[in-house]
């Protein structure tokens, strides 16, 4: 899986232009959000299939700022506390943050600087859980 940092005009229809790229490439978007800070629209966004969803962004013109590959993580939601514990043992670890999410699955989605040893706290975490 991997997550497209995309850049987006911050006026109606942007947000559906990209979505109308994406779907008449038969691109799904597995999860992601989008925002506007300091009038600039911002996205992150899932896909299995990275490639072709840059390639169909590309071709309608919308910028992709980043493509980067994700650390997945289920949460138990009767147990409270689980997103402190994931992110402080990714603290613990050194690892920043970048951007965090939920896919459409369920899972917690996080884009870091060090995606090793994200992926190893994230299995620690999921063998521990």
């Amino acid at each position: 899986m991997r997550d497209l940092a995309i850049q987006l005009e911050d006026r109606p229809g942007a947000l559906a232009e990209m979505g109308d790229a994406l779907g008449a490439a038969g691109v799904s978007v597995e999860g992601g959000g989008a925002w506007v800070v300091g009038g600039t629209g911002a996205a992150h966004f899932l896909f299995q299939d990275g490639d072709a969803a840059r390639r169909a962004l590309d071709q309608a013109g919308i910028r992709v700022l980043e493509d980067r590959e994700v650390v997945t993580a289920r949460l138990r939601q009767d147990i409270p506390g689980q997103l402190g514990e994931i992110t402080r043992r990714m603290a613990l670890a050194g690892v920043n943050i970048e951007v965090m999410y939920s896919d459409h699955d369920h899972q917690l989605i996080l884009v870091v600087d060090d995606i090793n040893r994200a992926r190893e706290e994230a299995r620690r975490f999921a063998s521990e859980n």
